[in-house]
């Protein structure tokens, strides 16, 4: 299964506070709009989403059909394949990706309660 970027989405309760902490880290804005309070910063390979009011706790997200650039990838497992496979696996999803193609996106949660999303983007 091809899962393409990882990222992890922190929810934050003040975003230019939380960006200007791991800028200390040497993280540097790679995505997003701090005035609609989510950004993605980017160390490295490393990638750290901030979203203040979005999701109710830390998640782990998965970007199929991208590199840890947000490049396009020309071989990639759409969402809804991903989706098939782990429901043929027998994982319950929190969330189902809906249409054939496109943008579309799927929850779940491991065994420890920790959110994940799926999240395709073309």
């Amino acid at each position: 299964m091809k899962l393409g970027a990882f990222s992890i989405s922190l929810t934050v309760k003040d975003i230019a506070r939380s960006k200007a902490f791991y800028e200390q880290l040497g993280f540097a804005k790679f995505h997003g709009d701090e005035d609609q309070k989510w950004l993605v910063l980017k160390n490295g390979e490393t990638l750290i989403g901030l979203f203040e009011g979005m999701f109710p706790k830390n998640l782990l997200t998965f970007n199929p059909g991208w590199d840890q650039d947000a490049q396009n990838l020309d071989d990639f497992d759409d969402v809804r394949t991903i989706q098939q496979s782990l429901l043929a696996a027998g994982v319950e999803l929190d969330s189902q990706a809906e249409g054939k193609e496109g943008p579309g996106s799927i929850m779940l949660t491991d065994p420890d309660g920790n959110p994940i999303l799926i999240d395709q983007h073309r």
